[in-house]
């Protein structure tokens, strides 16, 4: 089992778009995959037509007895399961603290179901936190979607920075994101991005309609518009991802 936080310290960079779009596909190639959102605002939970419920809240899910099969659902794409965001997770880091080696926590409620998927996605809350170390010391990889924006850079060198200082093992990969090619600021921005970061995956993510359509549709790009430029472009990212995941 992979583990993958889709993570920015910075918001509104596409980043539930990006594990929920990554989701089907890994899917539609077979892969069984457990989406886990992590946000308080439950956006990649309604995305999936699941309910916005965790029994018991927040306290429970992380607690000395917490399991985390108990609070995974099904959702409308058979292979996704889902464990649901409540706005109880706004309290994730208090009840991390009252855990032994919070930081491990995620990682240890993840074990018991690592044989049943092939692929966990972690949608998480813009932020550094308590909760945000424990999801480090629980993903392989970090998938990092950043903008072409002028502070995009300085986010991302932020974000490695701390990881190297902490000594933290995960891996990032950095994802252009919401990028239109039609603006010669973006163009710019995203050529200065590729020299500062060669590590940027090759497949950048457009600003396109369809991926706004998805709160309307509660679906993937992939199911509404299968044959769209940004299914394209997920599906191309998703085989990018696999390939650092599996590499042959």
């Amino acid at each position: 089992m992979k583990v993958v936080a889709t993570y920015s310290i910075k918001g509104g960079v596409g980043k539930t778009s990006t594990a929920v779009n990554l989701a089907f596909e890994a899917a539609r190639t077979g892969a069984r995959v457990l989406v886990w959102d992590l946000d308080p605002q439950g956006a990649a939970t309604y995305l999936f037509r699941v309910k916005p419920k965790v029994r018991g809240g927040s306290k429970r899910l992380v607690g000395a007895d917490g399991e985390l099969a108990a609070h995974i659902r099904g959702s409308d794409l058979s292979p996704v399961h889902v464990v649901p965001a409540d706005f109880s997770l706004r309290h994730l880091d208090v009840h991390l603290e009252r855990t032994k080696r919070p930081t491990e926590r995620l990682a240890r409620l993840l074990e018991p179901v690592e044989r049943s998927y092939d692929l966990v996605l972690l949608d998480c809350p813009p932020s550094i936190s308590l909760a945000s170390e424990s999801v480090f010391g629980a993903a392989d990889h970090l998938l990092v979607p950043v903008v072409p924006a002028t502070l995009a850079s300085r986010t991302l060198a932020q974000l490695t920075t701390f990881l190297r200082d902490e000594q933290l093992p995960v891996g990032v990969l950095p994802l252009l994101s919401m990028v239109d090619q039609r603006r010669k600021l973006h163009r710019d921005l995203t050529e200065d991005l590729r020299r500062t970061w060669p590590q940027l995956l090759p497949t950048a993510i457009p600003s396109a309609a369809a991926v706004e359509r998805m709160g309307e549709q509660r679906a993937p790009v992939g199911v509404f518009a299968p044959t769209s430029a940004a299914t394209q472009r997920y599906r191309a990212a998703w085989g990018e991802v696999a390939a650092v995941l599996w590499p042959a």
